[in-house]
């Protein structure tokens, strides 16, 4: 079975991360059901509840990594080093913040899965 990885970079998103966990759970489990998957989520040094609601995710969801840093390595190299512990077939990066509908993944594999 092809594993899907989402990736999420996130930095101060207590707002959001919970709901983005939810709607990517739905989505895998109702419309990509064929798949495996996982969600990482890294964190760029957080200074709110951020890190606490990912482990606790991580805690009951085999299906999320979690990977906390340090410190803050910017906006750029925290995204790209989450890409890069990824080893689904397809990795796709999701903003935390909703710009980006979670329910473009679907769309997305389509595509992938089109060549």
């Amino acid at each position: 079975m092809k594993k899907i990885s989402i990736v999420t970079a996130c930095y101060n998103e207590e707002e959001n991360i919970e709901a983005l966990y939810l709607a990517v759970k739905s989505i895998m489990e109702k419309s990509l059901n064929n798949y495996n998957y996982e969600h990482i989520f890294i964190d760029n040094c957080s200074s709110d509840k951020t890190v606490s609601i990912i482990r606790n995710i991580a805690k009951t969801d085999k299906n999320i990594k979690a990977i906390i840093n340090s410190r803050n390595f910017g906006h750029i190299r925290s995204p790209v080093y989450g890409l890069l512990q990824a080893d689904g077939d397809a990795v796709i990066s999701l903003v935390a913040d909703f710009q980006d509908p979670p329910e473009l993944i679907v769309d997305l594999v389509a595509k992938w899965e089109e060549g």
